[in-house]
């Protein structure tokens, strides 16, 4: 129980925490980026979540403050920083909600990163640091785990990390890694989220699989964009939906990328 609150019409509000069981019927592991959360499930395969929009609206706000900054309009730069903040709110609730309602009784499992050593002088550059900070991972992260369970695991060497043989490679360098053991060849960003599937898996005592096949199952792409429609839901990907936009306008809603013509 919290702090008993007494109102002004004579209630009084009795804050308590209550605990809710879920019935999970499967895991799910992201690996976060800057511009996607790369999932991977082996009831589902891949998933890429889209936050080039978010980062949009991060940039676009970023360039109006500091012209406001430059002129020094105050109350339009608090302006500005006020429709950033709600901007990125809208953006993450719609994406917890439809994570939530896309995987309703799994566990989302998260790298536990740091967000003061990705931002930091002395572990980044500036470019990269600014870059990072425009992603909110935690904010994702705790919006997410008020619909759904949520665990984190160490994120140490996810991407650099063969999780067929075990081998670790010295370097992150290179969108796909080659593992020199066992010639596995992944996207380091789905790499990194099978590895962040089998640490959980590890931590829970679960037996590891080491068979690449159960992992290709395609790739689902969704994303949170400018749209009307109501969320559609989704269905497994055998390529990837290259070059598609969702179409509409109005508030932040999940969508399901349309998949193309022809495969590539």
């Amino acid at each position: 129980m919290g702090e008993v609150v007494l109102k002004d019409d004579d209630g009084v509000l009795i804050p308590f925490e209550s605990t809710k069981v879920v019935g999970v019927k499967s895991v799910i592991a992201w690996d976060s980026n800057e511009l996607s959360l790369d999932g991977f499930s082996p009831s589902v395969g891949f998933v890429k979540v889209d936050l080039r929009p978010l980062q949009s609206v991060k940039i676009v706000y970023e360039r109006k403050k500091a012209v406001a900054q430059s002129k020094n309009k105050r109350e339009v730069y608090e302006k500005y920083v006020k429709r950033e903040r709600n901007g990125e709110r809208d953006f993450v609730n719609k994406l917890a909600k439809g994570l939530a309602t896309l995987f309703p009784k799994a566990v989302h499992v998260f790298e536990d990163l740091e967000k003061e050593d990705l931002v930091s002088r002395k572990r980044a550059p500036k470019s990269r640091r600014k870059r990072n900070s425009r992603t909110p991972w935690r904010l994702i992260q705790r919006k997410l785990s008020e619909k759904v369970p949520v665990v984190k695991v160490p994120p140490r060497n996810t991407s650099r990390t063969c999780p067929q043989c075990g081998f670790t490679s010295k370097t992150r360098a290179g969108r796909v890694f080659k593992c020199p053991r066992c010639d596995l060849e992944l996207d380091r960003q789905k790499l990194a989220s099978i590895n962040i599937y089998l640490r959980y898996t590890k931590m829970r005592g679960l037996p590891h699989s080491n068979d690449p096949d159960g992992w290709m199952k395609g790739e689902l792409w969704v994303g949170v964009t400018p749209s009307g429609r109501s969320p559609v839901m989704w269905a497994p990907m055998k390529w990837d939906p290259e070059g598609c936009e969702a179409k509409g306008g109005g508030t932040h809603k999940l969508y399901e990328a349309q998949t193309p013509s022809k495969p590539r």
